[in-house]
């Protein structure tokens, strides 16, 4: 079957996401000293981890918006202070929102964005709240598709088949590229996509039955691959 579009992950397929979730912890809890001191004595940084932890458990529902469960966790921690204050809740998740939206892309994943943009049209699909417009790399993707706004998250099959919709590309014609087995290489082979396993720590396959199509060391690599194979049948 030819490769003719690409749907890719976000997090730690461009960037590591830990590194970024810390800072963005780091500079709400500094906003929280100046703004809502007992609020930030109350929860510090693990405390409040501990607090969105139940949230998320709490409220199933939420599972697929991660910016839900933030705001209501901070709700939740400013009304334990006495604080009832939806536009204090705004101001709070600004802070952290513009620090997670502070990423720094892993060394290929610039340079090879470039490459496979100028190849075939690129999809993205994941199941956080990165803001590709924020981050600057939206006029890459010709569509993007965030478990926020589909409603629910990878595997869904459905969620991949919405980014095949966006790009007007039947499923079976999308490699998507993840570093998730189950969320990404299981999740797209149940939509009927083709999936390339990003692999950089050099891991054993733990994904089952579900192998993926190819194992790539990098987004350099596929780039490459994409060079050599795009718009051309890739071996079953």
């Amino acid at each position: 079957m030819r490769i003719l579009a690409l749907s890719l992950d976000l997090d730690d397929t461009l960037w590591p996401i830990a590194p970024v979730i810390a800072r963005a912890e780091q500079r709400l809890d500094a906003w929280m000293q100046a703004h809502c001191p007992a609020a930030a004595r109350a929860f510090p940084i693990p405390a409040m981890r501990a607090l969105r932890d139940r949230v998320a458990a709490e409220h199933p529902e939420l599972a697929h918006d991660f910016s839900a469960q933030r705001r209501l966790s901070l709700a939740r921690a400013f009304a334990a202070c006495g604080h009832d204050d939806a536009a204090l809740v705004d101001a709070a998740y600004a802070a952290y929102f513009d620090a997670r939206n502070a990423v720094e892309p892993y060394p290929d994943a610039l340079p090879a964005l470039a490459r496979l943009a100028a190849l075939l049209p690129l999809a993205s699909v994941s199941n956080g709240n990165a803001d590709l417009e924020r981050i600057g790399l939206a006029h890459h993707f010709r569509a993007r598709v965030s478990a926020r706004e589909h409603g629910v998250g990878k595997p869904a099959p459905s969620i991949f088949r919405a980014a095949c919709a966006a790009l007007g590309v039947p499923p079976e014609c999308v490699l998507h590229v993840g570093d998730d087995p189950a969320l990404d290489v299981a999740g797209a082979r149940a939509a009927g996509l083709r999936c390339a396993w990003l692999n950089r720590d050099g891991r054993d396959w733990t994904g089952g039955g579900d192998a993926p199509d190819m194992t790539i060391a990098d987004l350099a690599a596929l780039a490459d691959w994409c060079e050599r194979h795009a718009g051309r049948t890739m071996a079953a």
